[in-house]
């Protein structure tokens, strides 16, 4: 057998090695981990679906579409107001700091940043007292409350405080109930 013969085969051999161990690697390694289906990232489904929306006295405030997306790692918000308001929001549990995270826009320029979590069964999440445009601290603090009922609804209660937080004012009280 001579050189040149003794390299093909060497070199066969390490491949036919390589690829016994790649499939063999790809068989143990079967789908990924989903890194989203955690108990916790599960807290804020019962807000997931197709809502009508309502205010204390009955009036219908709108329609509201709640979806999982990102492979469950995220709710995606959709709201019609009844007036020409509309907005979205996305939510995530984020495991590096055990909190639900809420960024809510709306076509009126309305920008809110939410952090919290569950609470006695409900998701309350609230914005941090930030700065002003001038660099000046604020005392304003905005609230949100989901709250579960037993016949399916949801309660979103929406506060917000100029003294951080001693005392609160309800922007938006709405009762969810499932579209049919």
């Amino acid at each position: 057998m001579n050189a040149s013969t003794r390299l093909r085969r060497t070199v066969l051999a390490a491949l036919s090695t390589l690829t016994v161990a790649g499939a063999a690697n790809a068989q143990s390694a079967s789908a990924p981990a989903r890194p989203c289906q955690g108990p916790e990232h599960r807290q804020f489904d019962f807000w997931v679906g197709q809502w009508d929306v309502f205010v204390p006295s009955g009036k219908k405030a709108g329609e509201n579409r709640i979806e999982v997306i990102a492979d469950g790692c995220a709710l995606l918000e959709q709201w019609s107001g009844s007036g020409a308001v509309t907005g979205k929001s996305l939510s995530i549990y984020d495991a590096a700091d055990k909190r639900w995270h809420q960024t809510w826009v709306d076509n009126g320029g309305t920008l809110l940043m939410l952090a919290g979590g569950l609470i006695d069964g409900s998701i309350v999440m609230s914005t941090a007292p930030l700065s002003d445009a001038t660099g000046s601290a604020t005392n304003d603090v905005q609230r949100v409350t989901w709250t579960p009922a037993a016949d399916g609804s949801v309660r979103q209660l929406w506060e917000s405080s100029t003294d951080r937080g001693k005392t609160w004012t309800v922007l938006f009280d709405g009762r969810y109930v499932r579209s049919r």
